[in-house]
């Protein structure tokens, strides 16, 4: 058996706005668009995924959280509606998804080996998050690669920003050992925004893009900070930072999605390809991949 790999790892932020200004037959909720430079720039990623071999879809996502250890599916499909807590009124989505439950078995036994606490989650009425969903709709609308989604330890609110960077960098090298084992090629996706502050109130239309903005410029320049080391290829010093980054802006990194990611792909060393920046409800979102193979990398933004 051939030597597994990760073949990209992609930056995917999940607000439910961009499956809403879709219109997917999946989703009820209908729009009249918005979000453009987000969603455009996840179709430039969608098509650059389908010119590259990959068998299975692995998703860190911050809206799985759990308090003892961190957990994997290991139920062969999911078939249910997920409604978003905060924006039912524009995320209510049919999904039917499959899973790979034997790398996901593989990664959280070699994750137990390394010492960490982990568990299979067997519950066929389990609900998989909207963050999940979200981001792979974006990436794979045609829903026909096999995902496996990851739970986010609640290591930053219990212990500290450096605990959780500890624990994820730990859980990323032993998922990329159980990819290596599986002779499967990989797609890994961080699941999640950058800054974090948003509105607290909604326009009566919620795609008025009249409306639509950054929260503060603090948050943006934050936002740029870190971009800017994605894209110079600096991502020690991006996770070096990532302490103060998440403190700031309230970011979604607390999830410890991104550190994860970087630690399964050995801290990349070659700039990001940025797909897009745009705020949604005031918060900061970058569309960025990491392409461990130089044939297969471009300079997007």
């Amino acid at each position: 058996m051939s030597k597994g790999e990760i073949v990209l790892g992609a930056l995917a932020p999940h607000p439910p706005h961009v499956v809403y200004a879709e219109n997917p037959d999946q989703n009820e909720p209908v729009s009249e668009g918005g979000w453009e430079t987000l969603r455009w720039g996840y179709h430039r990623l969608a098509r650059k995924l389908e010119t590259i071999d990959y068998d299975v879809m692995v998703v860190f996502t911050p809206h799985w959280q759990t308090y003892v250890g961190t957990h994997f599916l290991g139920v062969p499909r999911f078939s249910s509606k997920s409604v978003d807590p905060v924006f039912p009124n524009i995320f209510r989505y049919n999904y039917d998804l499959e899973v790979d439950v034997d790398l996901s078995e593989a990664m959280c036994k070699a994750a137990s080996d390394a010492g960490l606490i982990t568990r299979m989650m067997r519950n066929p009425d389990f609900r998989v998050d909207y963050g999940t969903i979200t981001s792979c709709h974006m990436m794979n609308p045609r829903w026909d690669k096999p995902i496996i989604t990851i739970s986010s330890n609640r290591n930053t609110h219990y212990y500290s920003p450096e605990v959780m960077i500890e624990q994820a960098l730990a859980l990323g090298k032993a998922c990329r050992t159980a990819i290596e084992d599986s002779g499967k090629r990989v797609v890994l996706v961080s699941s999640h925004s950058l800054s974090h502050r948003h509105f607290v109130t909604e326009s009566p239309l919620p795609e008025d893009m009249s409306k639509e903005h950054i929260y503060n410029h603090s948050q943006y320049v934050w936002d740029m900070a870190l971009i800017d080391l994605f894209r110079q290829g600096k991502m020690r010093e991006a996770i070096d930072i990532m302490p103060e980054f998440t403190e700031q802006t309230i970011a979604e990194t607390e999830g410890g999605g991104l550190v994860w990611m970087m630690g399964a792909m050995g801290m990349p060393e070659y700039p990001a390809e940025i797909y897009g920046y745009q705020s949604v409800i005031g918060t900061g979102n970058c569309i960025a991949a990491w392409v461990p193979h130089s044939d297969k990398r471009e300079i997007v933004l």
